[in-house]
Parts: C-alpha cells; sequence; structure tokens
C-alpha cells in the first residue's frame, strides 16, 4: 500500500512538472522583441517603413521582397545591415490577423512611407550600444537558408512587388 501511495505521488509530481513545463513554453512563443514598441502586445505584425519590411513577432522572422518574391528570414537582409531596429519607427498592424501582410504592401508603403513617424514610441526593452553591434553581426551573417532557398519563404508573389 505504501509502495502504491509513493507511486501515485510520483505521478502527480510528475504530471505537475510537465504541465509547468509546457505552460512556460507557450507564454514565450510570440513575445515581442526588445526593440518593440510599448502598448502593442497583441499585434502579430510591424510595418518598419524605414526599411519597407514587415516583422513576425509570433515567428520572430522579418518579411521582405527580394528575388521577386517575399522571403521570411531570421536575420535583416544584407542591405539593412545598418539598420537601428531600437531607433527606427515600427508601425503596429492593430488590424490585420493572417499570415500575409505584404498582400497590403502597396497600401503600407504608401501610408508609411520611408521617413514616416507616427506617436512617439518608447521601446520595450533598453536600448544599448552592444545591441547594436550584435544585430550587424547577425545582419553580416546573411545564412544561405534564409536567402531564400528553403521552406521559410512564401513562394507566392500575390502580384505585389517593390516598385
Amino acid at each position: 500500500m505504501k509502495a502504491f501511495k509513493l507511486f501515485i505521488i510520483g505521478i502527480l509530481l510528475f504530471g505537475a512538472t510537465a504541465t509547468e513545463a509546457q505552460v512556460s513554453i507557450n507564454v514565450n512563443i510570440g513575445t515581442p522583441p526588445a526593440w518593440g514598441p510599448v502598448g502593442y502586445d497583441d499585434v502579430a505584425y510591424y510595418f518598419l517603413p524605414d526599411i519597407q519590411i514587415y516583422f513576425d513577432i509570433r515567428k520572430a522572422e522579418y518579411i521582405y521582397f527580394g528575388n521577386g518574391r517575399w522571403i521570411r528570414s531570421r536575420r535583416l537582409p544584407s542591405y539593412c545591415s545598418n539598420y537601428d531596429l531600437y531607433r527606427g519607427y515600427k508601425v503596429p498592424l492593430t488590424d490585420y490577423r493572417g499570415n500575409t501582410p505584404y498582400v497590403y504592401y502597396n497600401t503600407h508603403k504608401v501610408k508609411y512611407y520611408k521617413g514616416y513617424k507616427g506617436k512617439p514610441q518608447k521601446a520595450r526593452g533598453h536600448y544599448k550600444e552592444e545591441h547594436r553591434d550584435e544585430e550587424r553581426q547577425d545582419n553580416r551573417r546573411d545564412d544561405h537558408h534564409d536567402r531564400g532557398h528553403g521552406k521559410n519563404h512564401d513562394k507566392g508573389n500575390h502580384g505585389r512587388g517593390r516598385d
């Protein structure tokens, strides 16, 4: 009987531990980046007007047009290697919930032109010079798989390219 009670207690403890780990993992998925603006925890995408690129918060991927198609990448493209995410303006797309925000690119690029500044923003995290250096190094490493060769990009152009 004593062994049976220990067995039941062991199962309950194991179940509680597994449940706790699952909750921990789910909480971290889709967390906005430190450079993201405060007050927009419920949005799925940012549009970065200065470089005309989207950021998918849930997947932590940039979405940009290149080589005739929309590409998803964990890094900014090499032509944005000097872009400062902490200081650049971010447009939280509060009215879009799908998986392809770029279908509205022609509207976004006009409404949120290069140099666009809306209301003042405060970044979620603290800006540190080492963040900028780390981002530059990451962006220079342009991984071959992130350049549109593989599973991480949308093969459809949807008829909306950069002008």
